[in-house]
């Protein structure tokens, strides 16, 4: 099995648990967790058609994933490369959408920014009673970049998007569920064998059969923007505004924007 500094992965039954590895950060996705991801799904698992799904979470009981590592957005935004750091993000996140068998996020806690677009590229997503969804990214004078613009209207249509993305509101796990982001909330033991068991279920039938349905459904979506999405994040990561979010939520204060 190979080897990760931020991801715990363990195998029981054809079922890959996933367990995304940096509590103290609220498990948020830097880059180097994302080339782990990129190599899980692109090229260390992608062979294995007897894998029945794989199950992704976070460690610790208050995050699935908090969001992206702002620090290193500060950096990206300085260097001029925030189309490239999202058209990369997005690549990574479609192998997950695209991958052949199905993968689940068990959502733990906060799933924000990057981790509800992490959330959004699984096929199912089960939370815990405690789970929060939200894009928050206008906070920080940004845009969604790893497909958030585009998956968020796919699983709950145009108006409810546009109001959760512009706002940067927290949705609760109820709300979640009502509005079809989640498949179902439950507490946290019941959340963890309702997805175990949602694989289980599938590992019974035809590993063609499930591969070429995940296929077909998303083919439904392949004339979504993300092109647009990650051009409109470089533009926006070059402007004075993202230098002052993200630099008011490193320092814990309110931003100023100034519309530039």
């Amino acid at each position: 099995m190979p080897n990760y500094n931020n991801l715990l992965v363990e195998e029981t039954d054809g079922i890959l648990y996933v367990t995304i590895n940096r509590p103290k950060a609220l498990n948020a996705l830097n880059q180097e967790t994302m080339g782990e991801l990129e190599a899980l799904f692109g090229s260390d698992y992608a062979s294995r058609k007897d894998l029945k799904g794989v199950l992704i979470t976070g460690a610790g009981d208050r995050a699935f994933v908090a969001g992206a590592d702002i620090k290193e957005f500060l950096g990206v935004a300085a260097a001029g490369s925030g189309k490239e750091m999202a058209t990369r993000g997005q690549d990574v996140f479609f192998l997950i959408e695209r991958f052949h068998a199905p993968v689940i996020a068990l959502v733990n806690g906060f799933a924000l920014g990057g981790g509800c677009e992490l959330a959004m590229a699984c096929h199912m997503r089960v939370a815990t009673e405690q789970a929060r969804f939200g894009q928050p990214e206008v906070n920080l004078g940004i845009i969604p970049g790893y497909g958030g613009t585009q998956r968020l209207n796919q699983l709950i249509g145009k108006g409810k998007a546009i109001e959760l993305t512009l706002t940067g509101n927290m949705l609760d796990a109820a709300e979640a569920h009502r509005i079809g982001l989640v498949n179902y909330t439950l507490p946290a033991a019941e959340a963890r064998a309702k997805a175990i068991e949602l694989l289980q279920t599938i590992g019974t039938k035809g590993p063609v059969a499930v591969a070429e349905s995940i296929k077909a459904i998303n083919a439904y979506y392949a004339s979504s923007d993300f092109e647009e999405e990650a051009a409109a994040f470089g533009r926006a990561s070059g402007t004075k505004d993202f230098a002052e979010g993200a630099a008011a939520f490193v320092e814990k204060r309110k931003a100023d924007f100034k519309g530039e």
